[in-house]
C-alpha cells in the first residue's frame, strides 16, 4: 500500500521543484496532506454549450465543435498560435501563448473536439486561452465523474501551471496505488449510529464523486469528523477542569446581597437577568468551579448581574475582581459599582496603569489583608504583586480583547482558581460560540430592560449633512446630547474616510459657541485629558462628544440620544452595533445616523441595511459571520480562531456541528477520560490532531 507518509516530490507528476512549491504556497509536505486538500467546488461535465451561448460573464464552459484555421500571430518572445472553434451556431477564438508547437503536432485541422475553458472577451471577440481538448472518443474514458473538482491554489502555482486539472491527476494517482482501504478515523460504532460513509469512500468521493448525492455524503462525513474533533477536544478539556478543579461553594445569599436586591437596585431584573443569576448560583452550590461566558446584548444589564454574582461571592467570605480592557471601560465599572454599593460598607478600588505609586503600595497592603472586597481594574490586575487575600470570583469584560495566557493569570490568583464568569457585549453566533467558547458554560441575557425604546438607524450620504445638523440641532435644543464618531484620528493617504480633526473644524463652524460645546476624545490623549472631556460630557456641560472608536464600550450617557457614524462603510457590523449602543440607555427616542460616500461595495450596503432594519445583535453577528467568515468575526479575530476548518462553514453548518457536539459529549459522558479500548482511535486522532494545529491548545 502506498505510504500516506510519503514525500510528495517522489509521487509521480511532482518531482523535487513541484514539491518546493506546494510547501511552501500551501503546506503540502506529504501523500496525505494531498488528500486532505480538498475541492471548493465542482464543474459539471455532462453540460454542453452552444457556441452562440458563449459569454464572457460564463465560468468554464464545455463545448463541441470543429477546430481549423491555425495562425501563428505577433512575433519574438510575444508570438503565440491562434485558431478558429465551431459548431455550426458561432465561431470563437482559441489562443495559446505557450506551447504551440505541441499543439500543431497534435490536433488536426477541420476535426471535432471537445473544448473546456473560460471565456473571456478581446475587442470585440470572444476567446479561450489554454482550453482543455480531448477527442470525443477520448473524453469519456477520461472523465469517470460528471462532477471535476476545482482545488484551491495560488498566484505562483498558477503561474507554474499546478492547476486543477494537476491536482486531480496527482491526486487520481495516490488513490490508484492505494493497495487496500484508507484507515478508518472514526470508531466503527460512530459510523455506524450516524449512518456514515467510511473514511476511504468519502475521500474517494471527495476528489472524484459518482454522483451529486454520493458527493453530499462524502462532505458530511468530513465534515462531522471536522467538527466532532474539535469539538471533542474543547469539550475533553472542559470534563477535565471538571474532575481536576473543585470550586469554592457559596453556600448562601447573605445579607450584602439581600440588602442591595431589596433597597439598592434601580429598578426590577428581566426574567433574563434573573435566570441567568439562578443558572450561576446553581454553578456556585455545586462544589465545581464556574466557568462561564455572560453574553448580553449591548444594555442589556451584565454589569448588575456581574455585581450581584460578586456580591454572593462576598456573603461567603471571599473577595471579587472585575478586569476590563481600557481604563476608560475600568472607571465607568468603578463608578457604577461604587455608586451602587455606596452606604453598604464595602470597599471597593480601582487598579490601572495610571494608579500612582502611592496609591498603589496602600491598595496592595489592603486587598493582601482583605480591607478591598471588589477589585475593579485592567490588565494591571494580572501582575505578580497584586495578592488578595481569598479571592472567590473573577469578572472578565469583553474577554476577547485579553489574550490567553493574560486570562490564565487570574486563574492563579488563589490556590484553588476562582469562579470565573466571562462577560461580552459582542453577540456570538451560536455555532462561535459552541466552538470558540466550547469549553464554557453559556449564558445568554436577551432582553433589554423595561422602558427602553429601540434605537431608530437611519442611512444618511454625505451630501445630506446640512439636513443632519438640522436633526443634531433640534435634538440640542430639546435637551439631548449628541456622539459623532470618526474612523480616523488625522487625514489618511491611504482611505477616503472622514477624519477627527477635520471634522472638528467643520463642526466647530457648524455649532459655533457661546451657543454650542464640544468635547473631544481619541486615543492618544493622555488618560487626565479623556477624562476631563469625558466629564464634561457627563455633566451636560458639553452637548457634543466628537470621537473615534475608543467610545465604542464604555461611554454610558443617559441624556446622549443621538450617534452619528462618519464613514460608517468603514466599519464592521460587530462595531457598528457596538457604537449603536451608546445611546437608547435612557428614556428618550434615541437615533444613530449611518453616514456614508454614495459609493458603497455591495458588502457594505448589505452592513448598512442590516444595522437600518435590525437592532437585534445576534441576528447581526449571524450576518457578520456570513460576509466576513467565522475567522474574522469581531470578537474572535484578536485572540485568534482556534482552529482551522478546511470543509465546513460555521455560517452553514449548524446542525452538523451541533450532531457532532452532541456525539462528543455522549462519548465523554461514558467515558471522560476516554480508557476504553473502543475510544483509543480517538485519542490517536486527537493527538495527531493537537500536533498537526498548534493552536488548539488556545481554546478558551
Amino acid at each position: 500500500m502506498l505510504e500516506l507518509q510519503k514525500d510528495i516530490q517522489f509521487l509521480k507528476g511532482v518531482g523535487p521543484k513541484r514539491a518546493e512549491l506546494l510547501n511552501k504556497e500551501l503546506n503540502i509536505f506529504t501523500a496525505k496532506d494531498l488528500l486532505y486538500h480538498f475541492p471548493f467546488r465542482y464543474i459539471d461535465r455532462t453540460k454542453f454549450y452552444k457556441v452562440s451561448e458563449i459569454t464572457e460573464d460564463l465560468p468554464n464552459i464545455q463545448a463541441k465543435g470543429i477546430i481549423s484555421n491555425f495562425q501563428t500571430k505577433g512575433g519574438g518572445r510575444k508570438t503565440y498560435l491562434t485558431a478558429e472553434f465551431s459548431d455550426g451556431t458561432a465561431s470563437v477564438e482559441l489562443i495559446w501563448f505557450k506551447g504551440a508547437k505541441w499543439i500543431k503536432e497534435n490536433l488536426t485541422s477541420g476535426k471535432e473536439y471537445i473544448i473546456f475553458g473560460k471565456p473571456a472577451r478581446y475587442g470585440r471577440k470572444i476567446n479561450i486561452a489554454h482550453p482543455e481538448i480531448d477527442k470525443p472518443e477520448d473524453f469519456n474514458k477520461k472523465i469517470s465523474s460528471s462532477l471535476q473538482a476545482v482545488y484551491p491554489s495560488t498566484e505562483k502555482l498558477t503561474k507554474k501551471n499546478v492547476n486543477s486539472k494537476v491536482f486531480r491527476k496527482i491526486i487520481g494517482g495516490i488513490i490508484e496505488n492505494l493497495t487496500g482501504k484508507l484507515p478508518e478515523t472514526l470508531p466503527a460504532y460512530i459510523v455506524q449510529k450516524y449512518r456514515l460513509l467510511s473514511f476511504h469512500e468519502a475521500i474517494l468521493n471527495i476528489h472524484f464523486p459518482e454522483n451529486s448525492e454520493t458527493l453530499k455524503r462524502a462532505l458530511y462525513r468530513l465534515k462531522f469528523e471536522e467538527l466532532f474533533y474539535i469539538q471533542l477536544n474543547i469539550l475533553k478539556l472542559k470534563f477535565g477542569r471538571r474532575l481536576k478543579y473543585k470550586g469554592f461553594v457559596f453556600s448562601k445569599v447573605g445579607d450584602y446581597f439581600n440588602k442591595f436586591y431589596r433597597e439598592k437596585l434601580p429598578f426590577e431584573l428581566t426574567n433574563a437577568q434573573k435566570r441567568v443569576i439562578k443558572e450561576i448560583r446553581q454553578d456556585f452550590a455545586s462544589g465545581k468551579q464556574a466557568n462561564r461566558l455572560l453574553q448580553g446584548d449591548v444594555g442589556s444589564g451584565k454589569t448588575l448581574v456581574a455585581l450581584m454574582l460578586m456580591l454572593i461571592a462576598i456573603d461567603n467570605g471571599y473577595q471579587a475582581s472585575l478586569m476590563a480592557p481600557t481604563e476608560i471601560l475600568a472607571q465607568q465599572h468603578f463608578k457604577t459599582i461604587f455608586d451602587f454599593l455606596e452606604g453598604t460598607g464595602l470597599e471597593i478600588a480601582l487598579l490601572t496603569g495610571s494608579t500612582k505609586t502611592a496609591e498603589r503600595r496602600i491598595l496592595h497592603e489592603n486587598l493582601h489583608i482583605g480591607k478591598i472586597n471588589i477589585l475593579i481594574g485592567t490588565h494591571a490586575l494580572i501582575e505578580d504583586t497584586v495578592i488578595f487575600k481569598n479571592l472567590g470570583i473573577v469578572v472578565i469584560d469583553e474577554q476577547h480583547r485579553f489574550g490567553v495566557a493574560q486570562r490564565a493569570k487570574m486563574w492563579n490568583k488563589n490556590i484553588q482558581p476562582p469562579h470565573v464568569i466571562v462577560m461580552t457585549a459582542t453577540p456570538i453566533p451560536r455555532t462561535l460560540a459552541m466552538t470558540v467558547y466550547g469549553d464554557l458554560e453559556i449564558s445568554v441575557i436577551d432582553e433589554l430592560p423595561p422602558g427602553r425604546k429601540p434605537v431608530k438607524t437611519i442611512h444618511s450620504y454625505d451630501g445630506k449633512r446640512l439636513r443632519v445638523f438640522k436633526f443634531i440641532k433640534e435634538q440640542i435644543k430639546a435637551g439631548r446630547q449628541v456622539y459623532i464618531v470618526y474612523p480616523l484620528i488625522y487625514e489618511s493617504e491611504n482611505f477616503d474616510y472622514k477624519d477627527l480633526e477635520d471634522g472638528l473644524e467643520s463642526i466647530s463652524r457648524a455649532f459655533p459657541p457661546p451657543e454650542y460645546a464640544v468635547s473631544v476624545l481619541h486615543g492618544r490623549m493622555k488618560p487626565e485629558e479623556k477624562e476631563k472631556s469625558m466629564q464634561l460630557f457627563v455633566k451636560g456641560i458639553t452637548q457634543i462628544m466628537i470621537a473615534t472608536t475608543v467610545i465604542e464600550v464604555g461611554v454610558d450617557v443617559p441624556n446622549a440620544s443621538v450617534m452619528i457614524i462618519e464613514s460608517a462603510e468603514r466599519f464592521g457590523l460587530s462595531q457598528l452595533h457596538q457604537l449603536r449602543g451608546r445611546v437608547g440607555r435612557g428614556a428618550d427616542q434615541s437615533y444613530c445616523i449611518l453616514m456614508t460616500s454614495y459609493k458603497l461595495s455591495k458588502e457594505a450596503k448589505t452592513r448598512i441595511q442590516t444595522m437600518v432594519e435590525s437592532n437585534d445583535g445576534f441576528k447581526i453577528a449571524e450576518v457578520d459571520m456570513k460576509l466576513r467568515g467565522p475567522g474574522d468575526t469581531e470578537g474572535t479575530r484578536q485572540s485568534g480562531i482556534p482552529f482551522e476548518l478546511k470543509l465546513s462553514d460555521l455560517s452553514k453548518d449548524y446542525k452538523i456541528l451541533e450532531t457532532a457536539r452532541n456525539a462528543a459529549e455522549s462519548i465523554l459522558t461514558d467515558d471522560p477520560e476516554l480508557k476504553e479500548d473502543k475510544n483509543q482511535i480517538l485519542v490517536r486522532q486527537l493527538k495527531s490532531l493537537i500536533l498537526r494545529n498548534k493552536k488548539w491548545g488556545m481554546i478558551s
